[in-house]
């Protein structure tokens, strides 16, 4: 029997102006899933996730991460198996060099030495970039999808159990919005996608949560999900752009062209 990587019971929080932001969520999330979270604009979303790495503390209910309750004592050994990119990465990015950005995650792990570069060549080596040639490049001066890479690289030299993403698509040309989806579709690890990118979310993922106002509304598998136009335009959200077109039709999470 597989059992949850992260477990959510009954959680509500509510923030100091009154706004119920969550209302007894209750979610499973098993290894190796890729999940997208996916909802309007104030359904909550971003809240669940500042949950899941202890940014924000449950008021009401319980989280478990990997059998960790998401307590204050726990909060350096959740933050050692979650994960979070930021929608902006100039938000994560806070160091002059990429190299100081990578390692300090690491470093707060006590890592050193050969063991400290090993560990960063392969985060690098993962999101597709090498690290000789970014060693010393700043990151300020790097491109919108360049940081976006760097700023998951930096998360994953950390060795997370599961990754979570905020709007990962957000500001990013097309081409460094495809470079990001073959990036998160080879990586071996558990993610959870908060995204209004419903085409990256058709692609990627195999499960969709839709939040509205606070509240689980939906948990299905994506095609049914997503080629719901009813459940969707309730939820104030639209058929992908795979969907809304004649010429392509989808099996399972496999787009097939059926013109030119």
């Amino acid at each position: 029997m597989q059992y949850p990587l992260v477990s959510i019971r009954n959680l509500s929080y509510c923030y100091s102006d009154g706004t119920l932001a969550l209302n007894g969520i209750n979610l499973d999330i098993f290894p190796g899933e890729r999940l997208a979270l996916v909802g309007a604009n104030g359904s909550g979303k971003s809240t669940l996730l500042l949950h899941l790495n202890g940014l924000l503390l449950p008021q009401q209910g319980t989280i478990t991460v990997d059998n960790y309750p998401i307590t204050c004592k726990n909060l350096q050994v959740i933050r050692n198996n979650v994960g979070l990119v930021f929608q902006n990465p100039d938000d994560q990015l806070f160091m002059p060099t990429v190299w100081e950005d990578l390692a300090f995650g690491p470093m707060n792990q006590q890592l050193s030495g050969q063991l400290l570069d090993e560990r960063l060549e392969k985060a690098m080596d993962d999101v597709g970039l090498d690290l000789s040639c970014y060693r010393e490049r700043l990151t300020n001066n790097l491109s919108g999808g360049e940081k976006k890479r760097i700023a998951i690289a930096g998360v994953l030299a950390m060795q997370p159990k599961i990754l979570i993403l905020d709007e990962p698509s957000a500001q990013l040309d097309p081409n460094s919005r495809r470079q990001l989806i073959r990036l998160l579709e080879r990586l071996n690890l558990t993610q959870l996608i908060a995204t209004h990118d419903l085409d990256l979310a058709l692609e990627l993922c195999n499960r969709v949560i839709i939040l509205n106002q606070g509240k689980i509304v939906n948990d299905d598998c994506t095609v049914n999900s997503l080629s719901n136009s009813t459940l969707l335009e309730k939820n104030s959200l639209e058929l992908p752009l795979s969907y809304s077109r004649p010429y392509c039709r989808i099996n399972d999470n496999n787009l097939y062209a059926d013109g030119n």
